[in-house]
């Protein structure tokens, strides 16, 4: 028997069948013999059944004859409580578990995956677990973590896992759990060695982040070249969760509008999408199952070159719909038709900034005529509820914007009757964006234009949420942080996290906040240079120029290619149609459009061509 077996043998015991919540798709397997991985979204049961990326790592993982794979969830108050910190399927404590897996979505869970850590009683630094065993003998679970929250910037987090990808897990789970098979139990350090030497693993012990290093190596991001090749499509239904006994579709992964301050934009370059016929065969099956709610989910949902037919086919089907973002250049028709009339109770439009010039520097192309027309379409189709997301000190931001934001939600309350709501969420610099080098407004001044935009408003019967500057605060720290961050969130009491405590643990480490949140040299040393993204810096010093000059940048439709402008395709990708003949429209010609030459698809199937000229690009690449 092989040592993986006896650990397997020895933690089989009797299976402890604990009742799931109220949720239809759990798999429940048997412990004897099997490599067992624990699944963490670091929040809430409630927030991480909202997730599709739990999901679809859920069922690639089962879908694994000799594995198994349990979720573990973070809970307000349990550990201070004396909770046990239990998988839900079995009831198994996380020590258990030979992998213990994180996705990890945004900044602000990374204060739950330390406690979560300390609530399962594991040495929270990965040098801990790697030096020392448990009670009984047996090493640490293999600490792991991906999703967006780490993959641009893994190094707030680096020092508490043992490897992190960096990029799309689908591309890396089947060597990886191959990898696990042979060397998990045998020779850990071996282990980690291959995982360092595999493409988009990054194992921070042995890896240097600081570019100036003598043995630097740069991670190269993975991603999906193929996505119809993966169900990205719900696994699990439950209706304690935002998207109650909803089936959540993947229509798209990716955005190619180039939006200067989202990171998604840039993670998940280049944008692709799943074909109408699957979507539909998806939806259906849903459907016959019982599951009439269809959520569409998307960077952005209005992009996809069949949106049209989808919403069409939809609710002929009978199904119900919601999407997660919508564009308004161009606006779906039958999408938003389709939403009204199958019962969707908001529609939610994202100006993200008031003046022409602010959404030029940012290169959000939507123009007030194009917004405004949606919203006097959901007027129309009589939408309970119209939702406007903007953000609040964006670079180059002035009090005239904030009065152009506000004239802007004024305009638009003139023309929707009923309920309007807006978030006036603050700007968080991000990195690999080209905003990246930009300093954060500070919280006063932050404060001071939300209160001018709830005063502005609320008589009008606008309701304004306005997200906490403090707060947001502290996500810049995290979001451009460095290792020494990871003894940052060390030094907080569990259960005793303010902004406040936060901001002392800094200070005393010797750590500034203004040195995270403030300006920074354009072409420094940047924490995250260990993460190759695909992008070059010189397009994002590219963009960032154009900013400045408060113009419109590049942008890359579905199905472009003959592109090579960013640098995240490779020559394979975007030159995979061959000739400009064998191109599909909307990008015939190849080369890169300007984000204001989108045009609705139905316009564009009548070309023969691409609507513009290849740029000359000699100053970016």
């Amino acid at each position: 028997m092989s040592k993986r077996q006896k650990t397997q043998a020895n933690r089989a015991g009797t299976v402890r069948h604990r009742p799931t919540p109220n949720e239809a798709g759990a798999v429940v397997k048997d412990w004897g013999g099997r490599l067992t991985v624990a699944l963490t979204m670091p929040n809430t049961y409630y927030v991480g059944m909202s997730s599709l990326a739990l999901q679809l790592l859920y069922r690639r993982f089962n879908e694994e004859p000799d594995l198994l794979c349990e979720r573990i969830f973070w809970e307000k108050g349990a550990a201070q409580a004396g909770k046990p910190l239990l998988s839900l399927e079995n009831a198994r404590p996380a020590t258990d578990f030979d992998i213990w897996a994180f996705t990890i979505s945004w900044e602000m869970d990374y204060f739950n995956v330390v406690e979560l850590l300390r609530h399962a009683k594991m040495p929270p630094l990965a040098a801990d677990r790697q030096a020392t065993t448990q009670w009984n003998g047996q090493s640490w679970p293999l600490l792991i973590a991906g999703g967006p929250g780490v993959t641009m910037n893994p190094e707030p987090v680096a020092p508490f896992f043992d490897a992190i990808l960096i990029g799309e897990g689908e591309a890396a789970l089947p060597h990886f759990v191959e990898q696990c098979r042979d060397g998990l139990h045998d020779d850990r350090e071996a282990l980690l060695a291959a995982l360092d030497a595999t493409p988009g693993w990054y194992v921070p012990s042995l890896r240097p982040s600081n570019r100036n290093h003598a043995h630097f190596r740069q991670v190269e991001r993975l991603w999906v070249r193929n996505l119809p090749d993966y169900d990205t499509s719900s696994t699990l239904y439950t209706p304690d969760t935002e998207f109650s006994n909803m089936h959540l579709m993947e229509i798209a992964r990716g955005c190619g509008r180039g939006c200067r301050f989202c990171l998604a934009g840039y993670v998940y370059r280049p944008a692709r999408e799943q074909p109408l016929d699957r979507l539909l065969v998806s939806a259906e099956q849903a459907i016959a199952a019982g599951y009439t709610k269809v959520g569409l989910v998307s960077a952005a949902v209005s992009d996809h070159t069949q949106i049209d037919e989808l919403a069409t086919e939809l609710q002929r089907m009978g199904a119900s719909i919601s999407a997660s973002s919508m564009r308004m250049d161009p606006i779906s028709v039958p999408l938003i038709r389709a939403m009204a009339e199958t019962g969707a109770q908001t529609l939610t439009v994202a100006p993200e900034a008031g003046s022409q010039r602010l959404r030029n520097v940012i290169n959000k192309t939507q123009t007030e005529e194009q917004m405004m027309r949606a919203i006097d379409l959901a007027q129309s189709l009589n939408f309970p509820q119209l939702k406007l997301y903007f953000m609040v000190g964006h670079p180059t931001e002035t009090d005239d914007d904030i009065q152009a934001l506000i004239d802007f939600t004024l305009e638009a309350r003139s023309r929707f009757k009923r309920r309007i709501a807006i978030n006036a969420t603050p700007f968080v610099p991000k990195a690999h964006t080209p905003f990246q080098w930009e300093g954060m407004a500070d919280a006063a001044t932050i404060r001071k234009r939300q209160q001018t935009v709830h005063r502005a408003l609320a008589r009008h019967g606008v309701e304004v949420r306005a997200d906490s500057p403090d707060w947001a605060e502290v996500q810049a720290v995290l979001s451009r942080g460095d290792r020494r961050l990871a003894d940052v969130l060390l030094a907080l009491p569990s259960g005793g996290l303010t902004v406040r405590s936060f901001f002392a643990a800094l200070h005393e480490l010797g750590l500034e906040k203004e040195h995270y949140t403030g300006a920074w040299e354009i072409g420094s040393p940047l924490p995250w240079d260990v993460v190759q993204s695909g992008v070059s810096e010189n397009y994002f010093h590219y963009e960032l120029r154009l900013a400045a000059q408060s113009q419109t940048g590049l942008s890359c439709p579905p199905d472009s290619a003959g592109c090579l402008a960013c640098q995240a395709c490779d020559e394979g990708w975007a030159f995979r149609y061959g000739s400009n003949q064998a191109r599909p429209i909307p990008a015939a010609k190849g080369g890169p459009w300007r984000a204001q030459d989108w045009q609705p698809w139905s316009k564009l199937k009548g070309q023969q061509h691409g609507l513009v000229t290849p740029i000359e690009l000699a100053e970016i690449t």
